[in-house]
């Protein structure tokens, strides 16, 4: 293998950003928002995309194949699933954070901007990229569009994938591309050029038509998802997208430059209708009843984070920035109804939006009444203030965790399963046994609208013992995501945690289809390996590679 200092030596006279291998440079990119480890031998820091080429362009001609070095893109590094991890080369793309052009139909930003400074300009004209994550205040742009990023507003505006319109990469032969829909005239003429692009096109439009209509029954049934390649929406027999495919590939087939989103203009007024349920049978037609009345969100938490949020209550109190006594007094009702009947066994948040105050609180008035007949209490929040409760609890469940583990932490594993939510009160009852096996302290949060749920338990990884649960629970989460025909994720993406199981949840002949988009965009491998496709399967270099130092 090329050693840091000569492929540094190779680099310095053409590379004009940063090229960093000292412990804190390489230990700082070591780790994500997982909880796994893999420590770099470099961290390069691009200044441009001239630099990306160089590098690529580097790699791409390494005399010796065996040499093993490859690049892994890193934006913010908050992915849960351990993407951006890499024991060869991280690429630091955070200096490329340009907000370029924004006007009332699309931005045009490099990979390295941060979610929270996109939208603080996009809000100034009214306008919003809707796909954010719960961490959008922390994470980056590049690494939304890599993981196909979702989150609250997904249930009408959908993923981040609907809003990537155009996408410039640079691909394994060192040249950069722009990618956007094309019509069946426009890919004939691509699939004309004799050159590494158009032999791109070729092979994948072969590969996408010959498989077309297995790759549409493979398309998984829920409402989103981010695992594996989504071939099944390059091509709809009349436009050829490859942003679809970029969308969501972890930085597998290549890197990108420069992303236009398309952007949409927000609600600005809404109400909040809260739903405390205590019987999980009735879940799946209650949920159709609200979807029936278009909320823009509908979220959910269960009692033990309802009962996380009133152990750590100053940290609400806190996050919210009010008084102890103040938020008190806006939760007596809620205090009330559990001594009255318990701890309700989820907590439903379905946010109407929309310009006209009174046709908002219709909407959610129609919907409290199309669920009364359930016996549940609900109410519904007319005030910013009183909604606002409601969402820190949702939002800071994770935070709550992680701050209040102890000598355990957050174990983000299996956290982003998607199954249909007409299947839930079957699901959930086996989820929740599955789990109390094990006597773990975990939450279940998410987005109840969509079926996708954010499962997090605290663990002690310091103990071999606790570690050796890991990834044997996650194989049986996993398998009953499958029984039910779910997906392992809709929001996180695969990373070195799902990878592995890929596999499994698409079966032999998609899962070579996967193998095959790898081979044809990056032949040597030189992308972010070992996640999608090639070298996931080994379960016990993954739990060796759990970070027990915390």
């Amino acid at each position: 293998m090329k050693t840091t200092t000569e492929l540094k030596a190779s680099l310095r006279n053409v590379f004009k950003g940063e090229l960093l291998d000292d412990s804190n440079s390489v230990t700082r990119c070591a780790n994500d928002a997982s909880i796994f480890e893999f420590v770099p031998i470099l961290v390069a820091k691009p200044k441009d995309a001239e630099d990306i080429k160089t590098l690529v362009s580097t790699l791409n001609t390494q005399e010796d194949p065996a040499s093993n070095l490859s690049i892994t893109a890193r934006a913010a590094g908050t992915g849960m699933a351990g993407g951006a991890l890499t024991e060869s080369i991280v690429l630091d793309v955070m200096n490329l954070n340009t907000i370029k052009s924004i006007t009332d139909s699309t931005a045009v930003v490099e990979p390295g901007v941060y979610y929270r400074d996109l939208e603080k300009q996009t809000l100034a004209i009214n306008r919003i990229m809707p796909s954010y994550p719960a961490s959008k205040n922390i994470c980056a742009v590049g690494g939304m569009v890599n993981t196909n990023a979702s989150g609250e507003k997904t249930l009408i505006y959908g993923s981040t994938d609907r809003y990537v319109k155009k996408l410039k990469v640079v691909l394994s032969d060192g040249n950069e591309y722009t990618f956007e829909p094309l019509s069946k005239n426009e890919l004939d003429e691509k699939m004309k050029l004799e050159s590494f692009e158009g032999e791109l096109y070729r092979s994948m439009f072969n590969l996408l038509d010959k498989n077309y209509e297995m790759l549409q029954k493979a398309r998984p049934q829920v409402s989103k998802n981010s695992t594996g390649y989504a071939l099944w929406n390059i091509w709809d027999k009349e436009t050829f997208d490859f942003t679809k495919l970029f969308v969501g590939s972890e930085g597998t087939l290549g890197i990108t430059t420069e992303i236009t989103f398309d952007l949409v203009e927000p609600k600005p007024k809404s109400k909040l209708l809260v739903i405390f349920v205590k019987d999980l049978a009735p879940l799946p037609s209650l949920v159709q009843k609200v979807l029936a009345h278009k909320p823009e969100s509908f979220e959910s938490y269960d009692d033990n984070t309802f009962k996380f949020a009133i152990r750590f209550f100053p940290d609400i109190v806190k996050s919210m920035k009010t008084g102890l006594f103040s938020l008190m007094y806006r939760f007596l009702p809620e205090f009330s109804m559990i001594i009255r009947g318990g701890v309700p066994k989820l907590i439903l948040l379905a946010e109407f939006t929309g310009t006209d105050d009174q046709e908002i609180l219709a909407r959610a008035e129609a919907a409290q009444k199309d669920i009364a007949s359930f016996g549940f209490e609900t109410k519904i929040s007319t005030t910013k203030e009183d909604a606002e409760k409601y969402w820190t609890i949702r939002r800071e469940s994770f935070n709550l965790l992680r701050h209040h583990g102890g000598k355990k932490r957050t174990v983000p594993v299996f956290d982003d399963i998607v199954v249909d939510p007409n299947k839930l009160p079957e699901f959930l009852p086996r989820l929740t046994e599955l789990m109390d096996g094990y006597k773990l302290v975990y939450t279940i949060a998410g987005h109840i609208g969509d079926g996708n749920f954010h499962i997090i338990p605290l663990m002690d990884l310091r103990k071999a013992k606790e570690r050796s649960i890991v990834l044997e629970l996650a194989q049986k989460v996993f398998a009953l995501v499958f029984e039910f025909g779910g997906s392992m994720s809709g929001e996180h993406n695969d990373g070195v945690v799902r990878t592995p199981f890929l596999r499994q949840m698409y079966g032999d002949d998609v899962y070579h289809l996967f193998e095959k988009t790898k081979n044809i965009f990056d032949p040597k491998h030189i992308f972010n390996p070992g996640k999608k496709v090639f070298g996931g399967e080994d379960l016990q270099r993954l739990q060796d590679h759990i970070d027990r130092v915390y």
